[in-house]
């Protein structure tokens, strides 16, 4: 039916067509709609034929490539290493001991130990009539594998100080020097340093001896720990 407000049209001539929406895509020039994902092909490119795979610049997004097949070799670039910049940060992975700049340890591995000094040390020896010693044992080796995760622990050093007595100023000296280590810095004691003890108890002063080095290295690690690292020193131009 013709709209009412428009004039009549001769008799004979049908009515105008309705306007076409003008949201609507044009008809494409003869080829049918790419297939969901793929992108059309090329303008004025014929449409590929019936159960063919598209042109190589047709329907793969740019950069795209399939991974080589067993036994060929794979494309220029593939599998090379990123471009600078890209992948782990400096140093990831590097062995774990290193002196920060300045000398300074690095962060601590674990929960510092006490200070204990070594003229009160040797007070608080004579004054229990050698119980400190033990005491001394076990809290020195308890704190060392609290802080490094090695070692012998509280308990079973206290067994070897009062079963093997002997046995224990060289298993301290060497667990001292080994933390020194395992920060890259130069041992100050190690297991020959109970030498000092046995057989330096012949000449009187060697255990004091052993106890001074022991004692005042252990006391120098855990002081140097707590330090924070120093700043950088930029390099003189």
């Amino acid at each position: 039916m013709s709209d009412p407000q428009q004039p009549w049209n001769p008799p004979g001539t049908p009515d105008p067509a309705a306007p076409s929406d003008p949201y609507a895509a044009p008809p494409a020039a003869g080829q049918p709609a790419p297939p969901y994902g793929q992108q059309p092909p090329a303008w004025g490119a014929p449409a590929p034929a019936y159960g063919q795979p598209p042109a190589p610049d047709q329907g793969q997004p740019p950069g795209y490539a399939q991974p080589p097949g067993y036994g060929q070799q794979p494309p220029p670039g593939y599998g090379q290493q990123p471009p600078p910049g890209y992948g782990p940060p400096p140093g990831y992975g590097a062995p774990y001991g290193t002196v920060g700049p300045g000398g300074y340890y690095q962060a601590p591995l674990g929960a510092l130990g006490q200070v204990r000094p070594t003229g009160k040390s040797i007070l608080l020896f004579f004054v229990t009539f050698g119980i400190y010693g033990l005491v001394w044992y076990y809290q020195v080796h308890e704190e060392m594998k609290r802080h490094s995760g090695n070692g012998l622990g509280g308990g079973l050093a206290l067994v070897i100080a009062v079963v093997f007595g002997f046995a224990s100023p060289f298993l301290t000296s060497a667990e001292v020097g080994k933390m020194y280590e395992l920060r890259g810095a130069p041992k100050p004691v190690s297991g020959a340093t109970g030498a000092w003890y046995i057989p330096g108890i012949l000449i009187l002063v060697g255990p004091f001896i052993w106890f001074i080095k022991t004692n005042n290295a252990l006391n120098e690690y855990w002081i140097r720990s707590a330090q924070p690292p120093a700043p950088p020193v930029a390099p003189a131009s």
